[in-house]
Protein backbone atom coordinates (compact mmCIF):
# COMPACT_ATOMS: atom_id res chain seq x y z
CA UNK A 1 0.00 0.00 0.00
CA UNK A 2 1.38 3.49 -0.75
CA UNK A 3 1.68 5.61 1.73
CA UNK A 4 -0.45 8.27 0.25
CA UNK A 5 -2.86 6.41 0.17
CA UNK A 6 -6.13 7.50 1.99
CA UNK A 7 -9.02 5.24 2.48
CA UNK A 8 -12.73 6.30 1.43
CA UNK A 9 -15.24 6.46 3.26
CA UNK A 10 -19.27 5.84 2.16
CA UNK A 11 -21.81 8.57 2.06
CA UNK A 12 -22.37 11.44 0.50
CA UNK A 13 -20.54 13.74 3.09
CA UNK A 14 -17.23 11.84 2.46
CA UNK A 15 -14.57 13.89 1.29
CA UNK A 16 -11.39 12.07 -0.45
CA UNK A 17 -9.02 14.22 1.12
CA UNK A 18 -9.72 14.56 4.71
CA UNK A 19 -9.44 11.93 7.51
CA UNK A 20 -8.58 12.04 10.99
CA UNK A 21 -5.32 9.64 10.87
CA UNK A 22 -2.93 8.77 8.12
CA UNK A 23 -1.06 5.89 7.87
CA UNK A 24 2.20 7.51 8.74
CA UNK A 25 0.86 8.61 12.23
CA UNK A 26 -0.67 5.36 12.79
CA UNK A 27 2.77 3.76 11.59
CA UNK A 28 4.90 6.29 13.97
CA UNK A 29 3.04 5.04 16.74
CA UNK A 30 3.10 1.74 15.91
CA UNK A 31 6.84 1.81 15.38
CA UNK A 32 7.80 3.67 18.75
CA UNK A 33 10.72 1.80 20.16
CA UNK A 34 12.18 1.08 23.58
CA UNK A 35 15.05 3.67 22.57
CA UNK A 36 12.86 6.16 22.26
CA UNK A 37 11.59 5.64 25.64
CA UNK A 38 14.79 5.68 26.89
CA UNK A 39 15.67 9.00 25.59
CA UNK A 40 13.17 10.71 27.55
CA UNK A 41 13.02 8.82 30.52
CA UNK A 42 17.03 8.21 30.59
CA UNK A 43 19.18 5.37 30.90
CA UNK A 44 19.56 5.64 35.18
CA UNK A 45 21.05 2.11 36.41
CA UNK A 46 19.99 1.10 40.38
CA UNK A 47 21.95 -2.03 40.70
CA UNK A 48 23.31 -4.69 43.98
CA UNK A 49 24.89 -7.47 43.85
CA UNK A 50 23.75 -11.00 44.56
CA UNK A 51 25.60 -11.21 47.92
CA UNK A 52 23.90 -8.30 49.50
CA UNK A 53 21.13 -8.91 51.47
CA UNK A 54 17.24 -8.47 50.89
CA UNK A 55 17.37 -6.17 53.70
CA UNK A 56 19.66 -3.80 51.74
CA UNK A 57 17.60 -4.18 48.41
CA UNK A 58 14.52 -3.07 50.19
CA UNK A 59 16.94 0.16 51.40
CA UNK A 60 17.64 0.57 47.89
CA UNK A 61 13.96 0.48 47.01
CA UNK A 62 12.30 2.22 49.75
CA UNK A 63 15.18 5.16 48.87
CA UNK A 64 14.84 5.44 45.21
CA UNK A 65 11.40 4.78 44.84
CA UNK A 66 11.29 1.92 42.56
CA UNK A 67 9.55 -1.61 42.36
CA UNK A 68 12.53 -3.59 41.33
CA UNK A 69 16.55 -3.75 41.37
CA UNK A 70 18.69 -4.91 38.80
CA UNK A 71 21.39 -7.28 40.19
CA UNK A 72 25.09 -7.12 38.47
CA UNK A 73 27.78 -9.41 39.60
CA UNK A 74 31.61 -8.29 40.55
CA UNK A 75 32.93 -8.08 36.84
CA UNK A 76 29.33 -6.14 36.09
CA UNK A 77 27.16 -8.38 33.85
CA UNK A 78 23.83 -8.48 34.81
CA UNK A 79 22.69 -11.89 36.08
CA UNK A 80 19.09 -11.42 38.20
CA UNK A 81 16.54 -8.99 38.62
CA UNK A 82 15.09 -9.12 42.03
CA UNK A 83 11.00 -7.47 42.45
CA UNK A 84 8.75 -6.67 45.36
CA UNK A 85 6.72 -9.37 44.17
CA UNK A 86 9.67 -11.41 44.79
CA UNK A 87 9.98 -10.58 48.13
CA UNK A 88 6.76 -10.38 49.10
CA UNK A 89 7.01 -14.29 48.44
CA UNK A 90 9.53 -14.81 49.62
CA UNK A 91 8.22 -12.82 53.08
CA UNK A 92 4.84 -15.08 52.97
CA UNK A 93 6.58 -18.19 52.97
CA UNK A 94 9.65 -17.29 56.13
CA UNK A 95 7.99 -14.61 57.84
CA UNK A 96 10.70 -12.95 60.17
CA UNK A 97 13.77 -14.76 58.46
CA UNK A 98 13.35 -12.68 54.62
CA UNK A 99 15.42 -10.00 54.87
CA UNK A 100 18.86 -11.25 56.17
CA UNK A 101 18.57 -13.64 53.26
CA UNK A 102 20.84 -13.09 50.05
CA UNK A 103 19.84 -11.38 46.78
CA UNK A 104 20.58 -14.92 45.12
CA UNK A 105 18.13 -16.65 46.72
CA UNK A 106 15.12 -14.61 45.52
CA UNK A 107 16.34 -12.86 42.81
CA UNK A 108 14.55 -14.25 38.91
CA UNK A 109 17.85 -15.23 36.90
CA UNK A 110 15.61 -16.58 33.64
CA UNK A 111 15.60 -12.50 32.63
CA UNK A 112 13.66 -11.55 29.64
CA UNK A 113 15.39 -8.96 28.20
CA UNK A 114 15.09 -6.13 25.21
CA UNK A 115 16.76 -4.18 22.48
CA UNK A 116 16.59 -0.47 21.50
CA UNK A 117 14.83 -0.79 18.73
CA UNK A 118 12.09 -3.18 19.51
CA UNK A 119 9.16 -1.69 19.27
CA UNK A 120 6.88 -0.95 21.88
CA UNK A 121 3.75 -2.79 21.03
CA UNK A 122 5.76 -5.64 21.05
CA UNK A 123 7.25 -4.90 24.57
CA UNK A 124 3.96 -4.48 25.76
CA UNK A 125 2.95 -7.54 24.36
CA UNK A 126 5.64 -9.43 26.14
CA UNK A 127 5.13 -8.00 29.43
CA UNK A 128 1.42 -8.52 29.18
CA UNK A 129 1.91 -12.02 28.31
CA UNK A 130 4.41 -12.45 30.72
CA UNK A 131 2.93 -11.24 33.72
CA UNK A 132 6.07 -9.01 34.29
CA UNK A 133 6.90 -5.20 34.54
CA UNK A 134 9.80 -4.41 33.98
CA UNK A 135 12.63 -5.45 31.30
CA UNK A 136 16.08 -4.42 31.41
CA UNK A 137 17.35 -2.89 27.95
CA UNK A 138 20.78 -4.97 26.42
CA UNK A 139 22.86 -3.83 23.75
CA UNK A 140 24.88 -6.78 22.91
CA UNK A 141 26.55 -7.85 26.51
CA UNK A 142 25.84 -4.59 28.19
CA UNK A 143 22.91 -3.27 30.04
CA UNK A 144 22.04 0.12 29.33
CA UNK A 145 18.68 0.69 31.04
CA UNK A 146 15.37 0.00 32.42
CA UNK A 147 11.99 0.35 31.42
CA UNK A 148 8.74 -0.69 33.21
CA UNK A 149 5.61 -1.18 31.45
CA UNK A 150 4.48 2.21 33.34
CA UNK A 151 6.98 4.25 31.27
CA UNK A 152 6.02 2.39 28.03
CA UNK A 153 2.20 3.37 28.86
CA UNK A 154 3.18 6.91 29.87
CA UNK A 155 5.09 7.56 26.51
CA UNK A 156 2.35 6.32 24.85
CA UNK A 157 -0.01 8.53 26.44
CA UNK A 158 2.21 11.49 25.60
CA UNK A 159 2.44 10.84 22.12
CA UNK A 160 -1.50 10.19 22.12
CA UNK A 161 -1.47 14.31 23.71
CA UNK A 162 0.82 15.39 21.40
CA UNK A 163 -1.70 14.56 18.38
CA UNK A 164 -4.41 15.98 19.27
CA UNK A 165 -3.09 18.76 20.27
CA UNK A 166 -1.68 18.59 16.68
CA UNK A 167 -5.31 17.87 15.43
CA UNK A 168 -6.98 20.55 17.31
CA UNK A 169 -4.17 23.17 16.11
CA UNK A 170 -5.18 21.69 12.57
CA UNK A 171 -9.18 21.98 13.14
CA UNK A 172 -8.77 25.95 14.86
CA UNK A 173 -6.27 26.79 12.45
Amino acid sequence: MPASYTPKTRGAMADEHSHSQTIETNMSAAQATVGDVLATKGGDIIAIRPQDTVQHAVEIMSENRIGVVLVKDAQGALCGILSERDIVRQLAQTPGQTLPKTVDALMTTELKTTTMDETLVTVLRRMTDGRFRHLPVMEGEALIGLISIGDVVNYRLTALEYEALKLKQLIVG
